[in-house]
């Protein structure tokens, strides 16, 4: 596993969607992304890479209605692959199986393939460089000098022609990016409330978040139009997101934050429920 996505760094563990057809998108990441079924029923389901960590569990809608353009709520979430042979391998299934891609990146400090399942949720694929190349200027990841177009000849070559059988057992949530309505509040929470640092500032469009020196575990922009209003509650897209936090964090410490911050929150036996400055839930672990 990543050093980035284990104690004593806090991260993102799992990540909840709502959906219309549950499936249909339960055959999508079971067949296209090979992830493992661990529980489902009529109303959930539970995906895994290793057969028992659940990285995402998917709600069906009762009388939902379609993702919703132009609000907050999920951009992409990420699964983060091991290396580049594992991005190689299922870049190529794919291509193979002509499965829709939105685009290919190499971002410097990691490479990602960007799809969306058969709902409109956004995914990444990606797969990390070595941080010892990331470009670290004054506390802030340069991601400007090296960003452009992924490889794709190279990260091919470099799955070896290997089949592409099931997510790797090590695969994990790397990331989730959001559509936030401004980037004051959402500062504020995530910087002084979870004390996670601004890795990547674009200013007046996105903020990235992370603990421990990590090029991003959490990210949030406005794209979608300052002021975009929180989708409905029965509507595609986020449920949830839960945060694990880092070691030196306790429960009682984000408590102790949110209240000097006035931030509602609800503290129950598995955490703190709360949804940060632009609607998104999120459920906060020690």
């Amino acid at each position: 596993m990543s050093i980035y996505h284990q104690p004593p760094i806090g991260y993102v563990s799992k990540v909840s969607l709502k959906v219309l057809d549950l499936n249909k998108s339960v055959a999508f990441y079971k067949n296209i992304l090979k992830m493992t079924v661990i529980n489902q029923n009529e109303t959930q389901a539970d995906l895994s890479a290793n057969g028992k960590d659940v990285l995402l569990s998917l709600f069906q809608l009762n009388s939902g209605v379609k993702k919703q353009p132009r609000t907050t709520g999920l951009y992409h979430f990420a699964l983060l692959l091991p290396d580049r042979k594992e991005l190689g391998k299922i870049l190529n299934h794919f291509i193979q199986n002509q499965v829709p891609l939105q685009g290919a990146s190499d971002h410097g400090i990691s490479e990602a393939i960007y799809l969306s399942d058969p709902e409109g949720n956004g995914i990444e694929i990606a797969a990390d460089t070595d941080p010892k190349t990331w470009k670290w200027i004054n506390g802030q990841l340069d991601v400007f000098s090296d960003n452009g177009p992924m490889d794709v000849s190279a990260v091919l070559k470099e799955s070896q022609n290997e089949v592409f059988e099931k997510l790797p057992n090590n695969a994990i949530i790397g990331h989730i990016h959001l559509h936030g309505s401004e980037l004051k509040n959402i500062r504020r929470f995530y910087e002084e409330g979870l004390k996670m640092d601004v890795v990547i500032d674009l200013p007046g469009q996105a903020l990235f978040f992370s603990y421990g020196k990590y090029h991003h575990h959490l990210a949030v922009n406005v794209w979608n139009g300052i002021g975009a209003p929180t989708p409905i509650d029965n509507s595609v897209g986020l449920r949830n997101l839960e945060l694990k936090l880092p070691s030196h964090l306790s429960i009682n410490d984000i408590k102790s934050n949110f209240k000097n911050l006035n931030v509602h929150h609800l503290v129950t036996e598995k955490g703190i429920i709360v949804s940060d400055p632009s609607g998104h839930n999120i459920l906060i672990y020690s």
